[in-house]
């Protein structure tokens, strides 16, 4: 099909990001094709009519081996890396711990839809320093920047690139309109292969009341008291609630002609922002549900992952029920 080889495995991370510096400077202005892109997470201030995610018939991604790469754009700390790491290797069956609620049985309800799903795997881990590219990529980053970023990290059928931004990178439209985005570009030798990425940002110093709730109060509608992040990290915790739902809409809709409802081009509802704002039983606008609370740290969650971790996961659109599915 012609996909783009990644870069050898023998690569220094020096080589790595002069490789995506340069490759973002010679394509980020570039327009990209973008399938449609992650509406925001938002509360509902009214009670929406039932949602119904229409079967648009085109590819889904499925399979056995489907590999989530993450690249780090801007400073992460080494534990930020890794509560975003650990939740990706959650995923998987094996890593899932005995009892539910698990992250691994929340990732299982996108087997559901058309195709039986896809098992994700951890793949490359990449860390760009911002500074190294900043003058090549400037301010805010565009959303042309971002597909030039994953495109850069290496793509091939069956992985997705996932672009993290930290907490002090803007992004155009972050905040503004959305939390995250995912979309498809085409790349090989030429230009005919199909690959997806996504991006999610860290909110917490642009917008947590927006992308970080209910870890902080809302911008809007009912304010009520925010929860303690599983994590102890409102940004972080609040980007894996985004990176979750972006990787639920791009293996369900990854070229904007699966699973969705309303409009292709970018306002279409998802697989789990068809039931934003809903993170367990019983919720409604301004409550996000009844959840898990550790009594010794007074976290709350909905999940579990790789060795204890624990998550608070948005709820999904179960095709088999057309309902909002909860995983407490």
């Amino acid at each position: 099909m012609g996909w783009r080889k990644k870069p050898s495995s023998s690569m220094t991370t020096t080589q790595l990001i002069r490789l995506v510096v340069l490759t973002v400077a010679l394509l980020g202005a570039a327009a990209p094709r973008r399938a449609a892109a992650l509406n925001p997470r938002m509360l509902f201030l009214v009670k929406p009519d039932p949602i119904v995610l229409r079967d648009h018939g085109g590819a889904l991604l499925t399979g056995n081996n489907l590999t989530v790469n993450l690249l780090f754009y801007g400073r992460f700390t080494p534990a930020q890396r890794g509560i975003v790491a650990d939740f990706v290797r959650s995923l998987s069956d094996s890593a899932a711990p005995r009892l539910p609620p698990s992250v691994a049985s929340w990732w299982r309800t996108t087997s559901l839809y058309r195709g039986g799903g896809a098992r994700v795997r951890l793949g490359r881990q990449i860390l760009v320093d911002e500074r190294l590219s900043s003058s090549s990529l400037g301010r805010p980053l565009s959303l042309g920047n971002v597909t030039a970023l994953a495109r850069a990290a290496g793509h091939h059928r069956g992985a997705v690139t996932a672009v993290l931004t930290a907490a002090d990178v803007p992004v155009a439209s972050f905040c503004v309109s959305r939390c995250g985005g995912h979309g498809h570009d085409r790349g090989g030798a030429h230009g005919r292969a199909r690959y997806t990425y996504l991006w999610a940002g860290n909110p917490a110093q642009q917008c947590p009341g927006q992308c970080a709730w209910p870890f902080h109060g809302p911008t809007y509608g009912p304010q009520t008291p925010p929860l303690v992040p599983p994590n102890g990290d409102v940004g972080v915790d609040g980007m894996v609630i985004s990176l979750a739902a972006l990787l639920a809409g791009t293996v369900t809709n990854p070229y904007g002609d699966g699973y969705y409802q309303g409009d292709a081009a970018g306002a279409g509802l998802e697989a789990a922002t068809a039931c934003a704002g809903i993170f367990g039983s019983g919720a409604y606008p301004g409550y996000p549900g009844k959840l898990l609370t550790d009594p010794a740290t007074g976290v709350s969650y909905n999940a579990v992952g790789l060795g204890g971790r624990k998550y608070l996961l948005p709820a999904l659109w179960d095709p088999t029920t057309s309902q909002c599915k909860t995983l407490v």
